[in-house]
């Protein structure tokens, strides 16, 4: 039953809050915290085309560019609506009164916060649009943008280019917002702690899960519907690095843009104190380096060399694993969880490229599908209950007995209790429905674009056959092969080294 279409608290739409105006530092932090976090897309894109020819390298970064520009007109006419439409019934903040519009399925009697979908903000009009609201979209510019870029990137080459352009509208304007309703937006998902007593709910402060897992579940179903047909590639063969100065390049735009991505969201920011924002910001830079070792040393040992791409690759591991739960847990464990996800780039790159023949060129699956499963299932263990006090209004003044206890898992600091199995609970639900959602809407969008692109080709190709007798089709020569893609006629100029 469709009990509650949607659910409005007129108090706060009058601005009736005793919560003081947002101050200007933090605006003024959040704004700049957008701008590096942008240095982060900018990253993937220069991992991504490194481990490309130079000819399908042209595509597949000015893909990315149309990606973005496409997702974040998507995301401002509906995506943001669908997103942040309910967030001022979590923040109860008089400059959140116009996003107080959240639809849910259940009744009443199931308990509030059961919300799938905002249902204000469209197109950023209106009076009552302020600071905040202007800060919140600008924070979810980057997680926007690499959310839509990923999968687009990973299907250059093998995807039409308007079916590509196709996906990245929807994930802009109806995929990635209702994940993040469910995570950011005071969904189903982070209300399970006080509907539920799961924790604080579903944990993913810097979006491994709703961005990165996300875009790998996606990817993965467009890389199936898409698959090209190779042979089984040499199983010693490493991925080819064509341009590593790209690759160190983008590794360092991550490394850089990873503490202004964790921090863009002021709201994040006034939850989690001073404690937790330093804290994270340590630890998302042990987690993301210490992704790089492990590919490092592991290809210098087993083929006398470093590797370039795949080093990079677990850089960026690394920080898609601490993204989760920075703030709520030791460097130590934060370290672990870094090294855990680099380690696992190697062995998911020659699964995915060699087992399954996927050629996934991009490292997309590797890099964010997994490492993202990692640091979410870990922040259910080692959060430490000393920052995030109130996170998701789950125990703002008491929890589990304690005063000022913040989000915990099984290993606590001194005087606090575990919240265990409860935390971890919340981290599974929360996984398996952000992999459910990514494998669905993949398969919904990506399996009919491929349908109706093939029949398209197929009624070109019956076109431009002339006719001819039945008995002559079986002796016509097979058709020459298709040039590979250097030897096409270049639609772009070529690189300064080329002669």
């Amino acid at each position: 039953m469709l009990g509650v279409v949607a659910t409005q608290m007129p108090a706060m739409a009058q601005g009736e809050s005793t919560s003081a105006p947002v101050p200007l530092t933090l605006l003024t932090w959040s704004l700049l915290a957008s701008a590096i976090s942008l240095l982060m897309p900018i990253g993937f894109i220069f991992i991504g085309v490194a481990g490309l020819d130079r000819e399908r390298a042209w595509g597949a970064a000015l893909s990315g560019v149309a990606a973005m520009g496409l997702a974040a007109l998507a995301y401002w006419a509906v995506g943001f609506a669908l997103h942040f439409g309910g967030i001022g019934l979590l923040y109860m903040r008089p400059e959140l009164r116009m996003l107080v519009w959240e639809w849910t399925p259940l009744p009443p009697d199931w308990g509030i916060g059961w919300g799938v979908a905002g249902l204000s903000g469209w197109f950023l009009a209106g009076r009552e649009v302020t600071s905040l609201v202007y800060a919140l979209f600008l924070s979810q510019a980057p997680w926007l943008f690499t959310v839509a870029l990923l999968p687009v990137m990973a299907l250059r080459g093998r995807a039409p280019a308007l079916a590509t352009m196709i996906i990245a509208l929807t994930i802009g304007g109806f995929v990635y917002p209702l994940a993040g309703n469910w995570v950011h937006g005071g969904g189903w998902l982070a209300a399970l702690g006080h509907n539920l007593t799961l924790g604080h709910g579903f944990i993913d402060v810097g979006g491994a899960g709703v961005v990165h897992l996300l875009a790998a579940s996606f990817g993965l179903v467009a890389l199936i519907v898409w698959v090209p047909r190779r042979k089984r590639l040499n199983a010693a063969q490493l991925p080819v690095d064509y341009q590593p100065l790209l690759t160190v390049a983008g590794s360092l735009f991550v490394l850089a843009g990873a503490v202004g991505w964790l921090w863009s969201n002021p709201l994040h920011v006034e939850a989690v104190g001073e404690v937790g924002m330093m804290r994270g910001s340590v630890n998302i830079l042990l987690s993301t380096t210490a992704g790089a070792l492990v590919p490092l040393l592991y290809t210098w040992f087993v083929a006398g060399d470093s590797h370039p791409t795949l080093a990079a690759r677990g850089l960026v591991a690394g920080a898609v694993a601490g993204l989760a739960a920075a703030p709520f847990m030791q460097p130590m464990p934060a370290l672990l969880i870094g090294l855990l996800a680099g380690a696992t780039t190697p062995f998911l790159t020659y699964a995915i490229d060699h087992l399954a023949r996927l050629d996934d060129a991009t490292g997309l699956v590797a890099t964010a599908g997994v490492p993202a499963i990692t640091g979410l299932m870990l922040a259910g263990i080692f959060a430490d209950g000393v920052s995030g006090v109130g996170w998701q209004a789950t125990g703002v003044d008491v929890y589990l007995g304690v005063a000022g206890q913040g989000v915990s898992g099984l290993f606590v600091a001194s005087g606090f209790q575990p919240d265990f199995p409860g935390q971890l609970q919340a981290q599974l639900i929360g996984i398996a429905a952000l992999l459910v959602w990514g494998i669905a809407t993949g398969a919904l969008i990506c399996v009919p674009l491929g349908l109706l692109f093939w029949g398209l080709h197929r009624s070109e190709q019956r076109e431009d056959e002339p006719g001819a007798p039945l008995q002559e089709v079986a002796h016509r020569p097979a058709p020459e092969a298709e040039p590979s893609l250097p030897e096409r006629r270049r639609a772009f100029p070529s690189f300064p080294s080329e002669p």
